[in-house]
C-alpha cells in the first residue's frame, strides 16, 4: 500500500460543500483512533449529556488553549465498528459557510489529525472490509449521478448487485480450479477429468461474463449522458428550440441573423438520460469576426457531440445553406428538426418533409410555440435504444475499469478452453484460468494493486 493510502493516524476534512453565504450546515468528519479524544478536547456538551456511540451532543467548539469560542454547533459520536470507516468516527455539525467549517477543521489539524486525502475515508471502509471495491464505486457514482436513473444504478452497486455476481463467477472458477489440481496431485485416486463438463462449465461463466460486459456502455450513458448539439443556419430557431427544450430562457431569442455568438449550454435529463444541450451560433459565411469565432465554436461542438439536431426553418425549406451545413455533419448521429411549422399548411409540411430525402430520422417543431418537444425527446431515445444503449430498468451497470477486468477474464477463460482443445497436460490449464480468477478479483477487490487504489480513491473528493 502506498504512503498516501496506508491507515495511519487520524483524519479530518470537511465533508460538506463550502459554499460563501450558502448552506445552513457545514459538517467537519474526523476518523481514526484519537477522533473521541480530539472531540473531547475541541468540544464542550453543557450540562450531563452522555458521550456514548451514536449520540448527538449540543454545546460548544472552543479553541483548547484560548478557550475562545469557535461555534455552538452538535457533535455526532460513532464508535467502532458502527461506523462509516469501521473505525472511531465524529463529526462537528457546525453553521455553514466558510469562516465556521474552516476554523474547526483548522483546530483539528492542530490537535493531532491530518487532512484527508481525496477518497480516504471511503478507502478505510474498504480496506476495513466494510465495502468491496464494487460498492466504493457505486458511492463515487451516487455522488456524481446527473439522472434519477443513474441514481438508481449507483445505489445498486452501493447494494452489491454487481458484487455478488462477481464474486459467484469467481467461486466458480476457483471449483474448477481446485477440480483440476486435485488431479494434479492425486490423479491415482480420483477418476480423470469429464473435458466436457469442464469445457461445459467455462462457457456458462464466459455467457454471464458477457452479459455483464454488455451493460458497459449503458452505465457510461447514464454517468457521463449525451452531449446534443443544435446546429443550423442562423434565425432557424435554434435557441427557441433550447428555450422551449428547457423550460427556460437559456438563450437570446430575436429576430436577428447571428443573436447566438457562443455556445449556450442547458442540462436536461430525457428518459433518464443526462442530456447536455448546446445551442451554437448560426453556422454560414461572414466578414464579423466574433460571429467567426462563433461559427467556428458551433462547427466544433457539433463534431464533439454524440447526436446532432440540424435545426432548418420550415418557411424557407431545404436551402443550399441547409445542405453545406448537412454535409458538414452527416457523419454525425443525426436528427433533423424542421422548425417553424407553425408557418406552413399541413400539406405544404407533407411536401417539405418528403421532399428532404436525407437525414432519414425527421421531426417537426414549432418551437417558439413549444410544440413538437415530445417527439423530439422520442426521437432521442429512439437512437439511443437502437445502439443498444437503453438506460431504462437497469439493476446495474458497470463502469470502464470494471469491463477491463472482465475482458481480461473471458479472454483468459477462452485460452482455457484452446489449451483444453489442444489436449495440453493439466498444470497449463490452471495458468490461464488463474488469470481469470485474479481478474475478477479486482473487480470487488479480493485481488487489488496499489495503482488500482490510488486510480479509484484519487478521483473521490477529499471528505468522502
Amino acid at each position: 500500500m502506498s504512503e498516501v493510502f496506508a491507515i495511519t493516524g487520524t483524519i479530518a476534512a470537511i465533508a460538506t460543500a463550502v459554499v460563501p453565504q450558502q448552506g445552513s450546515v457545514g459538517i467537519v468528519r474526523v476518523s481514526g483512533s484519537q477522533a473521541m479524544a480530539l472531540a473531547q478536547t475541541l468540544f464542550h456538551a453543557p450540562g450531563r449529556q452522555v458521550w456514548e456511540s451514536h449520540q448527538i451532543l449540543y454545546g460548544y467548539i472552543r479553541h483548547p488553549q484560548t478557550q475562545q469560542l469557535v461555534d455552538e454547533a452538535l457533535l455526532l459520536i460513532m464508535k467502532a465498528p458502527r461506523s462509516y470507516t469501521r473505525e472511531d468516527v465524529v463529526e462537528f455539525h457546525c453553521h455553514g459557510g466558510i469562516m465556521a467549517v474552516q476554523q474547526v477543521l483548522q483546530l483539528c489539524l492542530e490537535n493531532g489529525a491530518r487532512l484527508a486525502q481525496p477518497g480516504e475515508f471511503t478507502l478505510r471502509a474498504f480496506l476495513n472490509g466494510r465495502l468491496d471495491l464494487t460498492q466504493a464505486e457505486g458511492i463515487a457514482d451516487l455522488v456524481g449521478a446527473k439522472s434519477p436513473q443513474a441514481a438508481q444504478t449507483a445505489l445498486a452497486g452501493l447494494q452489491g448487485k454487481l458484487a455478488h455476481p462477481i464474486r459467484q463467477l469467481r467461486a466458480n472458477c476457483l471449483d474448477i480450479l481446485a477440480e483440476i489440481e486435485a488431479r494434479i496431485d492425486f490423479e491415482e485416486d480420483l477418476p480423470p477429468l469429464d473435458d466436457k463438463v469442464i469445457i461445459s462449465e467455462i462457457e456458462k461463466i464466459a455467457a454471464e461474463i458477457t452479459r455483464l460486459l454488455a451493460t458497459k456502455d449503458k452505465g457510461e450513458l447514464l454517468r457521463t449522458g449525451l452531449k446534443v448539439a443544435i446546429v443550423g443556419r442562423p434565425n432557424v430557431g435554434k435557441s427557441s428550440l433550447l428555450n422551449a427544450w428547457s423550460q427556460s430562457d437559456r438563450a437570446i431569442v430575436t429576430d436577428l441573423p447571428g443573436t447566438t455568438r457562443d455556445v449556450v449550454e442547458s442540462q436536461l435529463v430525457v428518459g433518464g438520460i443526462p442530456v447536455q444541450v448546446l445551442d451554437t451560433a448560426g453556422i454560414r459565411e461572414t466578414t464579423d469576426q466574433v460571429e467567426k469565432i462563433g461559427v467556428e465554436r458551433s462547427r466544433r461542438a457539433a463534431n464533439a457531440a454524440d447526436l446532432v439536431l440540424l435545426t432548418i426553418d420550415a418557411s424557407a425549406g431545404w436551402t443550399e445553406g441547409d445542405r453545406e451545413i448537412y454535409e458538414q455533419v452527416k457523419h454525425r448521429p443525426l436528427i433533423l428538426v424542421i422548425n417553424k411549422i407553425d408557418l406552413l399548411e399541413e400539406d405544404e409540411s407533407k411536401y417539405l418533409q418528403s421532399k428532404i430525402q436525407n437525414p432519414k430520422s425527421k421531426i417537426v417543431t414549432a418551437a417558439a410555440q413549444n410544440q413538437g418537444i415530445d417527439a423530439l425527446e422520442t426521437a432521442i431515445l429512439e437512437i439511443v435504444r437502437a445502439g443498444k444503449l437503453q438506460a431504462a430498468d437497469m439493476d446495474l451497470a458497470i463502469n470502464q475499469r470494471q469491463a477491463a477486468a472482465l475482458t481480461q477474464s473471458k479472454i483468459s477463460l477462452e485460452q482455457v478452453q484452446a489449451t483444453i482443445a489442444q489436449q495440453l497436460p493439466l498444470d497449463f490449464w490452471t495458468i490461464d484460468l488463474r488469470g481469470a480468477i485474479q481478474a475478477l478479483g479486482e473487480i470487488t477487490g479480493e485481488e487489488v494493486t496499489e495503482s488500482v487504489l490510488d486510480k479509484i480513491f484519487s478521483k473521490f473528493c477529499i471528505g468522502k
